[in-house]
């Protein structure tokens, strides 16, 4: 399988990329290059190798949770720059690019 300028330029309308004549042509050899990586590891025979998910064994390092106590609601909103019956107010960002 190899990667046409079509693709290249199908791929990138998709992603909205603004892609010059060079980047187009520069893309399809690295992808192209890139899927004859793929196809020699395809050809790799595999048979009775385990499949790894972890190149080393790895536990997770958690610790036991312990209940503490938090900040008070005052001393949580006592640098905010804005505060409102008593949480913080931060700028509108659903919304805002329609004056609501």
């Amino acid at each position: 399988m190899s990667i046409s300028e079509a693709d290249v330029r199908h791929v990138a309308m998709l992603a909205r990329l603004a892609l010059t004549d060079d980047q187009v042509t520069r893309l399809q050899g690295e992808l192209n290059s890139i899927l004859g990586h793929i196809g020699q590891m395809q050809a790799l025979d595999l048979e009775g190798v385990e499949p790894t998910s972890h190149a080393i064994p790895l536990r997770n390092a958690t610790r036991p949770d312990v209940v503490k106590p938090g900040l008070s609601r005052e001393l949580a909103l006592l640098n905010a720059p804005e505060a409102e019956d008593g949480a913080f107010v931060i700028p509108r960002i659903v919304g805002a690019e329609e004056g609501a």
